[in-house]
């Protein structure tokens, strides 16, 4: 059985088909780690799911998804980090573009 710290007390997971309503973090690695399994502004998972991105072979929410659910939650922090998350989508939006061109040019 796998224990996670989360902010209130410590948790354990067990697989397979846990169900947790609350997000866990995960602090002991090279950086901080949240799983959220309910996250505001995201209407279905199937949804999201299918707007997935891979990040060095794992699936991460879409750039857009993760600006939805900061919007919604609007507590301060997640405010002051959609400046930065917007900017990010438009220089991935822009990358992705350039690749696909030079991809298709002869």
């Amino acid at each position: 059985m796998n224990t996670v710290r989360h902010r209130r007390s410590a948790i354990r997971l067990r697989a397979p088909g846990f169900a947790i309503c609350y997000p866990i973090q995960l602090k002991n690695g090279p950086f901080d780690l949240d799983l959220v399994f309910a996250p505001d502004g995201i209407e279905r998972f199937e949804e999201a799911w299918q707007r997935r991105v891979e990040v060095e072979g794992f699936p991460v929410c879409h750039p857009g998804d993760i600006i939805a659910s900061k919007a919604a939650t609007n507590r301060a922090k997640d405010r002051e980090s959609l400046p930065r998350l917007r900017a990010f989508r438009e220089y991935r939006a822009r990358k992705q573009r350039d690749l696909t061109a030079r991809r298709r040019a002869p």
